[in-house]
């Protein structure tokens, strides 16, 4: 498929591939197993320009598109997928800013490109996940700024954010009409966040609960109109879904390859298990569905670099995608047999991190969901 890439993405592939495999691979198992976000894997791909890929020039971008995003995912995914989840967070955050920020939260895109601010985005709440129009944090108005009181779960790099985009409710009606998003110092009074999240995989992320209890903040916080930040949101997920469907890919990717390394190498019965039928089928099958996805996924990335609505591309491209990767990621692992419940092999990190993709940026429910209604949209 790469023969139809543009120069520009063969050479960013190159360069993602070459840092992924120097410098995160050797690193990933002691991320796992620490559980600590490194900072210089971070830096390292901020020096690289990768948290810029498709931020226009004029903004201090690459002015790449969003394919060529969905390449560098694959390829960071292939050898970390945690590391890969921490690098979606600034190129998505880079253009929120520069779509609905003002002037003063558009001055700190800089500094987030070259890695010195930590973004992440706070939406869930212990009570609302994919039930984002229901959440509760809110910020009411208090002389010339906002009071924000209210808890989020599941900030991915919440516990070492410099700066929160939050979702809260500043209007009164009820639903979606009183949603906006207003970018918090995370150096702030009132600003408590929560242990480092034991979770069954994607460890490293610094993901925690985050409570704001009467923090204070100028009138200007509110980034994009407000009581329309639902929309955003809605908007912005549907990019979001490309790039995690474009991690568990790469995540997909790599169990195909250690699975068909170790068939080749692996003797049973007097011959590798790679000649028998049964393992056969099971690379088959992983080959062609991983091809698929790929396909899937890069067709909805060109229909949004033309602008075209995306919301039913976007949710086939996750749920085909993170579907696939869970189950041949599961028949990688079986072809390891008992070796691949071994942690002396990355598939079994592998196998743990991949879970997470089916729940991430909406349930796989959610998104048959948003599927179904855009079919009958345009059935009608």
């Amino acid at each position: 498929m790469d023969r139809f890439y543009s120069q520009d993405q063969k050479a960013l592939r190159e360069t993602a591939r070459r840092f992924a495999e120097a410098e995160i691979l050797p690193r990933a198992a002691a991320i796992d197993r620490e559980d600590r976000f490194d900072r210089s894997l971070y830096k390292g791909m901020a020096d690289l320009g990768l948290f810029g890929i498709c931020l226009r020039e004029g903004a201090g971008g690459a002015g790449l598109d969003a394919v060529a995003a969905c390449i560098a995912m694959e390829e960071l995914a292939r050898c970390s997928g945690a590391v890969a989840n921490a690098f979606a967070i600034p190129v998505e955050a880079v253009l929120f800013f520069d779509h609905h920020g003002t002037e003063a939260h558009k001055a700190l895109i800089p500094k987030i490109l070259s890695g010195d601010i930590i973004p992440a985005t706070a939406v869930s709440e212990p009570d609302h996940g994919s039930d984002v129009a229901g959440i509760r944090t809110n910020a009411v108005r208090e002389g010339n700024g906002w009071r924000l009181n209210g808890t989020k779960a599941w900030v991915t790099l919440g516990g070492v954010a410099d700066r929160i985009m939050v979702f809260a409710r500043t209007g009164p009606e009820a639903g979606h009409r009183s949603i906006s998003c207003l970018l918090v110092d995370g150096a702030l009074t009132g600003i408590a966040r929560g242990k480092n999240e034991e979770l069954l995989g994607m460890h490293g992320l610094d993901d925690c609960q985050i409570t704001f209890s009467d923090v204070r903040l100028p009138a200007d916080s509110v980034m994009g109109p407000e009581n329309q930040a639902f929309k955003m949101a809605m908007s912005n997920f549907n990019f979001s879904r490309l790039m995690m469907a474009s991690m568990a890919l790469g995540m997909a990717q790599a169990a195909f390859e250690d699975a068909t390394t170790y068939a080749k190498d692996r003797k049973q019965f007097g011959q590798a298990i790679i000649g028998f039928q049964a393992v056969q089928f099971m690379l088959a099958d992983m080959s062609t569905d991983i091809a698929a996805a790929r396909l899937l996924i890069h067709h909805a990335a060109r229909l949004h670099d033309a602008g075209e609505p995306i919301a039913k591309e976007a949710a086939q491209a996750k749920l085909f995608t993170t579907d696939m990767a869970m189950k041949h990621v599961s028949n990688a692992l079986q072809i390891h047999g008992g070796n691949g419940y071994s942690r002396e092999y990355r598939i079994e990190r592998i196998f743990r991190d991949v879970r997470l993709a089916q729940i991430y940026e909406g349930t796989n429910q959610i998104q048959r969901l948003i599927i179904a209604r855009q079919v009958e949209k345009e059935a009608a």
